[in-house]
């Protein structure tokens, strides 16, 4: 498996903890994605930060044995760590409880002992919350930013823009311009074809809002 020098931080939230904290821990990274749902980009990768600094821990075993509504309590305490907590919650405590379960622990090996691309692919989908898209990023995320590439990586990596092509906060900010307005296409009822491509043009125009 081909790797490269690991990045110092991703840019997904503005806040340099935060955003280092997603390469030095795996969990964390896949907990962000958990939490990737109906809130923007930089609130859910600073939620597992802010979970450790709530339940003094990333630890997926320590995580998953604790009361769940607990668990929950530690999500709605101001500001709340996603605008859905309890059920959110679940999600990232069935995530750790499946790392703790069938990966020793060990969230890094969910790409480290993968046979291949379609195999990382598959344990990927097989994670609570992470779904065909967020699969598709992680693999994107791996390959391009951590240069972690299973044989195959070209045959199942997107080749749409996903997050991992952000190396900058700009970059960020052409991320999210190319998807609101991609939504917007969308909820105009414009094709599949015709929104990619306004994504596109989005994330290429120069100094796109964030």
């Amino acid at each position: 498996m081909a790797t490269t020098t690991m990045p110092d931080r991703l840019h997904f939230t503005g806040n340099e903890e935060a955003d280092r904290l997603l390469v030095t821990d795996p969990l964390a990274l896949l907990i962000g994605f958990a939490l990737d749902q109906q809130v923007p980009v930089q609130k859910a990768f600073s939620g597992p930060l802010e979970i450790r600094r709530r339940l003094g821990t990333l630890d997926a075993a320590g995580l998953a044995a604790l009361d769940p509504e607990s668990f929950a309590a530690a999500f709605r305490e101001r500001p709340a760590i996603h605008r859905f907590p309890a059920a959110m919650a679940g999600k990232v405590q069935a995530l750790c409880a499946a790392i703790a379960r069938d990966y020793d622990n060990d969230a890094s090996r969910i790409w480290t002992e993968a046979k291949d691309a379609r195999d990382l692919e598959r344990r990927l989908l097989g994670l609570p919350g992470i779904g065909q898209m967020k699969a598709k990023t992680l693999l994107a995320i791996l390959g391009k930013r951590f240069g972690i590439k299973p044989p195959g990586w070209d045959e199942v990596a997107p080749s749409h823009p996903t997050l991992g092509d952000v190396d900058s906060p700009e970059a960020l900010a052409r991320y999210q311009a190319g998807k609101r307005a991609h939504k917007a296409a969308v909820r105009a009822g414009r094709s599949e074809s015709e929104a990619r491509e306004a994504a596109m043009a989005a994330s290429d125009s120069p100094g796109s809002p964030g």
